[in-house]
């Protein structure tokens, strides 16, 4: 059942993503089915996974999606830097479901499909290829870090209860009651002040049902 009990605070969620981060995508997913079950405050921050990567050996795949990745992120940006923060949700939204679900690798196309279904203007595609974002994507990325040991966690990264997170990091969208129930859990474990990592290997591939 929605909590809509107007007694509820909404708790404050912070969620960093990297548009061509499957796992971001998944729990960003996850957070907008809990959101209709809990009060949430919930808001979209850019990350880099290439600036995460800055100095790091990487498979060649990889370093070749880590390089690209910074154009979504520079729109992104850009894009909140002239219409606000709000606009992320539903630009996240719209790369995301082209690049995960839709499986287009042509991130330019993704780009310039996303903003004509938004309604901004075309010409933020242009902040893809513009390094003169990527000190605005730096502070943005850089907001994520974990403030004692100012490190970043990795992505996705979401702040909850004055706590700092990876993750949770899932193979698969819970939804409805099954996304509250795992967020309350969440919530129990991050509000212990000396627990930090629980992981197992995972099996599977990753699903965006």
């Amino acid at each position: 059942m929605t909590n809509t009990s107007p007694a509820a605070s909404p708790t404050r969620v912070d969620f960093w993503f990297d548009p061509a981060c499957p796992f971001a995508w998944i729990t960003s997913r996850w957070l907008l089915e809990v959101e209709r079950e809990r009060p949430l405050d919930l808001r979209f921050h850019a990350m880099s996974l290439y600036l995460h990567n800055v100095g790091n050996e990487l498979p060649d795949w990889y370093r070749e999606l880590v390089d690209k990745s910074i154009g979504p992120v520079r729109v992104a940006v850009a894009a909140a830097e002239r219409h606000g923060e709000k606009v992320l949700r539903d630009l996240y939204t719209a790369f995301g479901t082209r690049i995960h679900e839709r499986k287009t690798d042509d991130f330019d196309a993704v780009i310039t499909d996303s903003l004509a279904e938004l309604g901004l203007p075309a010409d933020l595609a242009s902040a893809a290829h513009d390094p003169s974002y990527d000190e605005a994507v730096r502070r943005s990325h850089e907001a994520g870090t974990e403030p004692e040991s100012g490190g970043y966690v990795g992505t996705p990264t979401i702040h909850v209860d004055g706590t700092v997170w990876f993750g949770p990091v899932l193979r698969a969208i819970p939804r409805g009651a099954r996304a509250a129930e795992l967020f309350d859990s969440f919530r129990v474990l991050a509000s212990h002040p000396d627990f930090f990592e629980l992981k197992r290997t995972r099996t599977g591939g990753l699903s965006f049902d």
